[in-house]
């Protein structure tokens, strides 16, 4: 599924992710580059890559399941009267250049295209930094800008008619395991409890390793949090839960995500300081 330039993000001279920038997928998947595999420090993999349950899940990356009616996500698509529906309406997210690369960073441009045409550009950039001896922080922005002229919005199942599955914006397929993780906020716990709420960070705890998830900007804090737990883990950040996100010719949406990554099982506390450092720096 790997070719051309797979970058290689490193922390303290340790490779801790890489990143594909043009995977050979089907359409079906909706083509976009990922991150996969992404590792704590001491090597364990905490990402998924085309998983039998979901195999339009690609790592790390920003998937979109409506943009005008195209899909960027994969998969089958939301129909409101019909349920999740086969369409051939998938488009797909094309890296342009690097800007910028570095070892522990790059900025990227990318081309959203479907059915001929290009509908929205993204400039992406993703770092990497050393928290402590056990833990690292991985830096996500992106900006999509509409490059048509006429309004654009973005949706997900959840405003097509599906209740609780308003996922679409980044998102991170984590590794499935025998046990189920262990979700938690500052204030919450559990899969039911902390899906589609706004919490400040968002831990997901496996055997062994702990994510937490933080929104780094007041705009980016407005994103309720898309959790699964039970039927697989992932979580994302909702660009569009209650309403569609409009983004006018010439305008940019832009959210920033900063994922801590580390050994072991993290408690509140602990959680809660590495993401104030990380979001810091």
């Amino acid at each position: 599924m790997i070719t051309h330039d797979t970058p290689v993000l490193r922390v303290a001279g340790r490779p801790v992710a890489r990143y594909v920038t043009r995977p050979e997928l089907s359409d079906r998947l909706s083509p976009r580059p990922y991150l996969h595999p992404v590792t704590t420090l001491s090597g364990t993999a905490v990402t998924e890559l085309s998983p039998v349950d979901h195999t339009h899940h690609l790592g790390v990356g920003v998937a979109v399941p409506d943009v005008e009616g195209h899909n960027f996500w994969g998969g089958r698509t939301y129909v409101q009267g019909q349920g999740p529906t086969e369409l051939d309406n998938h488009g797909a997210q094309r890296h342009s250049a690097f800007q910028l690369r570095d070892p522990d960073g790059f900025v990227e441009e990318l081309r959203w295209v479907a059915s001929g045409a290009e509908l929205l550009r993204e400039r992406r950039t993703v770092a990497a930094t050393e928290l402590t001896d056990t833990a690292w922080a991985l830096d996500f922005t992106f900006s999509l800008t509409n490059v048509t002229p006429d309004p654009l919005s973005i949706g997900s199942p959840a405003t097509n008619g599906r209740p609780g599955a308003a996922y679409g914006g980044f998102f991170w397929r984590a590794r499935k395991e025998a046990d189920t993780p262990h979700v938690f906020t500052a204030d919450r716990e559990g899969e039911h409890v902390v899906h589609g709420t706004c919490a400040d960070w968002l831990a997901l705890a496996g055997t062994g390793w702990t994510l937490v998830f933080a929104g780094a900007t007041d705009r980016t804090r407005q994103d309720p949090w898309f959790v699964r737990t039970a039927e697989y883990p992932g979580v994302g950040a909702s660009l569009a839960s209650d309403e569609r996100l409009p983004i006018p010719p010439g305008d940019t949406a832009v959210r920033r995500i900063v994922t801590v990554v580390a050994d072991g099982r993290l408690d509140r506390a602990e959680a809660a300081a590495l993401v104030r450092k990380a979001v810091s720096q």
